[in-house]
């Protein structure tokens, strides 16, 4: 039997997550200005979702944008959920 459980979720530091390479390449500028107005009214609405990497941090699995746009209204901190990478 097979118990998926919901992830909680937490408050990570901006500082320690890294984006991709290959997702810093799908920035857009005005998308990120978007939703950090929307942030400013609204707060952040949706987590982000992040992995753990190897030595500490974590890697961005989903958000850039988001994550972007708390960057750019000078937070510090941004709410997401920790979850497991599936190995193929």
């Amino acid at each position: 039997m097979q118990v998926d459980f919901m992830p909680l979720k937490e408050k990570f530091t901006i500082a320690d997550v890294r984006i991709p390479l290959k997702r810093k390449k799908t920035l857009d500028p005005a998308k990120v200005e978007d939703i950090a107005y929307d942030i400013l009214e609204n707060g952040q609405t949706t987590p982000i979702r992040l992995r753990t990497e190897k030595g500490g941090g974590y890697i961005l699995v989903e958000g850039y944008h988001r994550l972007e746009a708390l960057r750019a209204i000078g937070e510090n901190e941004v709410k997401g959920y920790l979850v497991h990478a599936q190995l193929h």
